[in-house]
């Protein structure tokens, strides 16, 4: 018995303190990212200054790239967070009203000039399923993406993973929110 309360007060604790918590915008990932799989030298985010309208509602922040390269292609990243849900799916009364919060997990998207996706990655997986959505193949399937006409549809431009309903749909539909907000951004300037 004691040992069964020691066990929940220490999990309690660990959530109170290592809980859901900020996106961290310095994880070590973003960084290996720029670096080696968008060969940036020195690379550099200033957070974008959007006006007000664009960050109602917004789990994350976007940024300008600057980097010593002259010819590098990404000039824009988005780095934010989707929300999941727990085991048992979003329809258990306990996902939401025991323990509250939903799993999540956060990515990156870079951004050329025109707004075009040109690579999303994500860094900080912290659902119990629907992890998926991590491949690289998979995300590929954003590259290119402009929001300029297509919209973006599971299943039927982009793939569906059986047992990553949520993170495939929730992914999907804040790639297609927030190529909009930069695709109006860029078209206000």
């Amino acid at each position: 018995m004691k040992q069964s309360v020691l066990t929940i007060v220490l999990v309690a604790l660990s959530y109170l303190a290592y809980g859901r918590g900020d996106i961290n915008y310095e994880h070590k990932a973003i960084q290996k990212t720029l670096e080696k799989n968008l060969s940036l030298v020195n690379p550099q985010l200033s957070e974008l200054d959007l006006p007000a309208n664009y960050a109602t509602g917004i789990e994350g922040k976007f940024f300008n790239v600057a980097c010593d390269n002259t010819d590098a292609e990404i000039k824009y990243m988005y780095i934010g967070r989707v929300n999941s849900c727990r085991a048992g799916g979003c329809s258990m009364p306990s996902a939401l009203t025991q323990g509250g919060e939903s799993e999540y997990f956060d990515y990156l998207m870079a951004f050329n000039g025109k707004g075009e996706v040109i690579m999303v990655k994500v860094f900080n997986y912290q659902a119990t399923h629907g992890h998926e959505v991590t491949a690289k193949g998979w995300l590929k399937q954003f590259i290119g993406y402009n929001n300029g006409g297509n919209e973006l549809e599971v299943g039927k431009n982009i793939d569906s993973i059986s047992g990553a309903t949520i993170s495939v749909n929730g992914i999907t539909q804040d790639i297609s929110d927030k190529t909009q907000i930069i695709s109006d951004f860029l078209n206000r300037s």
